[in-house]
């Protein structure tokens, strides 16, 4: 059992985060799972045929992300783009049927709103594909989008910028909000993508996957030690607060100027890690928003995704269920 105090504490925590108010800013996407069985190989290609039994429809990247402040709880804005389609509609429909405001999300014409398809048989996924724009907004979209951003970042206590690469978050939107929110004294975190890795330079919290912490770094991570080295560099290149590498089912690594500290995972079997990067942004931008540390922050968030992790799909975690894993472990 983990330790009464340390237990309490993060029960506390876990309350709190009811009050604070979220910005996630970034690119949403739609997750979408078809799932079936295989018995026969197809007669035109040396490729399994796989009959659908049924699909799922998910929220993925920014839209993930608030979907999991929110089932934790928290309360939370999302701020983003998807083009003038049946899959953003679809984004839009979800988050209304859930409860989360779509006023920060930009219709923009033309655009296709990404879309990752998934195709599963006995489980095992087959294959994935994806549609997507990764094109620049058009300029008008990016002004209202920005006038939402600025207006919205008032009333919030921490601000995420979630980033999948496909176009919206530019330098200039990401140096902008960076430099506001840090302005009005806000807790910044990034979901970063190493071809952007520059442009975080100043947020409080980054928080990069190992591949993506050694594609930045350009430190490839394979034990410890290259580990700690690529942590160390990336931190005195962003000079970033702290710098939380998630590392899977072997949980996280943080590193701040006077410290390292490595929390491990607390799943019981890692079945998959779609979204998770999501959880645990989400859950440390509420834990800090409430004034906790980075630690306590991490510990918590590392407990939500060692439940998103044992489940299939792009997954969230309710409240009733992290006091309950925080009790068991």
């Amino acid at each position: 059992m983990i330790e009464r105090k340390a237990r309490l504490k993060l029960e506390s925590l876990l309350r709190e985060i009811s009050k604070v108010r979220i910005l996630v800013v970034g690119d949403i996407m739609l997750d979408r799972f078809i799932w079936g069985k295989v018995s026969r190989i197809s007669p035109e290609a040396p490729v399994p045929v796989v009959v659908v039994d049924h699909e799922n429809y998910l929220l993925g990247g920014a839209a993930n992300v608030v979907n999991n402040i929110h089932s934790l709880g928290g309360k939370a804005s999302l701020c983003g783009v998807v083009g003038d389609d049946e899959i953003g509609e679809k984004i839009i429909s979800i988050l209304k049927k859930i409860g989360i405001g779509t006023d920060g999300i930009f219709v923009e014409p033309g655009r296709q709103t990404t879309v990752k398809t998934r195709i599963f048989a006995h489980t095992q996924q087959v294959v994935r594909i994806d549609r997507e724009t990764t094109d620049h907004l058009k300029t008008g979209t990016f002004r209202s989008l920005s006038e939402f951003l600025n207006r919205k970042m008032e009333s919030s206590d921490a601000v995420i910028l979630s980033d999948y690469g496909k176009g919206l978050l530019t330098r200039k939107l990401i140096r902008g909000a960076i430099r506001k929110a840090k302005g009005m004294k806000k807790v910044v975190l990034v979901d970063p993508k190493p071809k952007n890795v520059s442009f975080y330079k100043g947020a409080t919290i980054v928080t990069p996957n190992t591949k993506e912490a050694g594609e930045a770094s350009g430190i490839p991570i394979s034990d410890e030690p290259s580990l700690k080295k690529a942590g160390r560099k990336l931190l005195r290149r962003l000079k970033c607060e702290a710098l939380v590498i998630t590392r899977g089912e072997e949980g996280m690594a943080i590193f701040e100027p006077d410290q390292e500290f490595f929390v491990h995972t607390v799943a019981k079997e890692v079945y998959d890690v779609t979204g998770a990067g999501d959880t645990v942004i989400g859950t440390i931008a509420m834990a800090l928003a409430t004034g906790a540390n980075v630690i306590d922050a991490v510990r918590l968030a590392n407990y939500a995704a060692g439940i998103v992790v044992e489940k299939k799909g792009t997954a969230t975690v309710h409240r009733e269920e992290l006091i309950k894993a925080i009790g068991e472990y």
